[in-house]
């Protein structure tokens, strides 16, 4: 199937409106069809063709959304690359792509070839986005414009539309979640408010101050605005929260402070989002991660493990059986809404019983002086895998690793209270998605 390209759609339809707007300046989407032509036609001089793959190094911005619509506009493959990569992983993400590492001539007279299409065929790789690699090296998964079409139409469904929608978006690009905004929000025909990495008072000021309506975040950012003061931002309809667990003692920090989070679980296999709180269920403080979207089906098989399937999830991702094993583990509730419990490979068998170490890190989470935890499994001689917890506590507070003991052992079975606490003074590891890299703790 076919469709008119989504930048030509909005650029006819507004083109007076703004569509992309950063620290460093903003863009109409007349001016957005404009730069992505040229810059189409600095591609195409280059010889890049329909389904060659371009590799985009260019930081979060008006020159990287003008390089990824220049592709769109071309049926090249845009290929994001997370800058933040060593130079040998930049080049195995890159290879076989034409790179673009300067921002592509994007004024003047120069277009695109007269071949060059200003529609979609929806069953065509889009982009390919590497996985944020929390188990193992970081993965290419291709998506379709099918794939991305699907997900901003069962996004729209689940959290409503607003004409006046300012989306904002403080996620690495090289990630589905912070490149799914910028391509919703042309097919919507919004406003992407794009910063170039998370910074909290950068942040705070746009929630404040630039009638923000939709945020993506994860826990740790949240918690750093809730830490810095945020309350009641005037225009936020949802704060799209996921990433990984989201403890529900934050959720409810979160409604108590007037910010509405909708949780979300997602992956990058899935085009980003699985299942999100819809925009009527947020005023009840939803803590699990909300029914699937319209056009997406979930199962939880004998294992516990999470699959999907439908219009979102990338091809090549499939089993042969015709859905996605995600490696989650979860369980609807009686409402109908996923909770996700955990990694799959990461449970824990301590003396037999097997271990979520989400369930453990959302009970030590909710004491009030743990900043973040994490729980792995170490070879033990006596249980063959000891439950052990990571704390970071909050500044300027002293615990003791008993006490933390006692209090999951308040909460949960015997067997699941951490066997040790070892505390920690700096942040967690985590992928710049917020994912928490547990492979580093053991």
């Amino acid at each position: 199937m076919v469709v008119e390209a989504w930048l030509a759609r909005a650029a006819a339809a507004r083109p007076g409106s703004v569509a992309l707007d950063t620290p460093a300046g903003s863009a109409t989407y007349a001016q957005l069809l404009a730069s992505a032509t040229a810059a189409a036609g600095d591609l195409a001089a280059r010889g890049v063709g329909a389904g060659e793959r371009v590799a985009i190094a260019l930081p979060a911005g008006l020159d990287f959304a003008y390089a990824l619509h220049a592709c769109m506009l071309l049926g090249a493959v845009a290929v994001p690359v997370d800058l933040r990569l060593s130079a040998p992983e930049r080049a195995r993400v890159a290879e076989g792509a034409a790179a673009v590492e300067q921002p592509l001539q994007a004024t003047g007279e120069t277009a695109p070839p007269p071949t060059a299409p200003l529609r979609h065929e929806l069953d065509a790789t889009a982009v390919v986005i590497h996985t944020s690699g929390t188990g193992s090296a970081p993965k290419p998964v291709q998506l379709t414009y099918g794939n991305l079409l699907w997900s901003a139409l069962g996004s729209a469904v689940a959290l409503g539309l607003d004409a006046d929608e300012r989306w904002l978006c403080a996620l690495p690009l090289s990630h589905v979640g912070g490149l799914s905004i910028l391509v919703r929000s042309a097919i919507y025909a919004t406003t992407a408010v794009v910063h170039e990495r998370f910074d909290t008072d950068r942040v705070l000021h746009a929630l404040r101050e630039q009638q923000i309506t939709l945020a993506s975040l994860v826990a740790t950012t949240l918690a750093r605005l809730l830490d810095a003061g945020l309350q009641h931002p005037p225009a936020l309809r949802a704060a799209l929260t996921g990433g990984g667990p989201v403890p529900a003692a934050l959720v409810r920090r979160a409604n108590a402070a007037g910010v509405p989070v909708s949780m979300t679980y997602g992956l990058t296999e899935s085009c980003s989002q699985v299942t999100t709180t819809p925009a009527a269920a947020l005023a009840d403080g939803e803590e699990a991660a909300g029914p699937p979207l319209f056009c997406t089906r979930v199962r939880c098989v004998d294992d516990g493990e999470i699959v999907v399937a439908g219009p979102t999830v990338a091809p090549g991702a499939l089993a042969p059986d015709g859905w996605l094993h995600t490696g989650d583990l979860g369980a609807f509730d009686e409402r109908g809404r996923l909770r996700v419990s955990g990694r799959k490979a990461d449970t824990i068998v301590s003396g037999g019983e097997n271990v979520a170490p989400s369930e453990v890190e959302a009970v030590l989470e909710a004491h009030p002086d743990v900043l973040e935890a994490a729980v792995v499994g170490l070879p033990d001689e006596r249980w063959g895998e000891a439950v052990t917890a990571i704390v970071v506590t909050r500044r300027g507070v002293v615990l003791d690793g008993e006490a933390l003991r006692a209090h999951c052992a308040a909460a949960l079975a015997s067997y699941k209270v951490p066997k040790r606490v070892l505390l920690r003074g700096e942040p967690l590891p985590r992928t710049r998605s917020g994912k928490l890299l547990r492979r580093e703790l053991r």
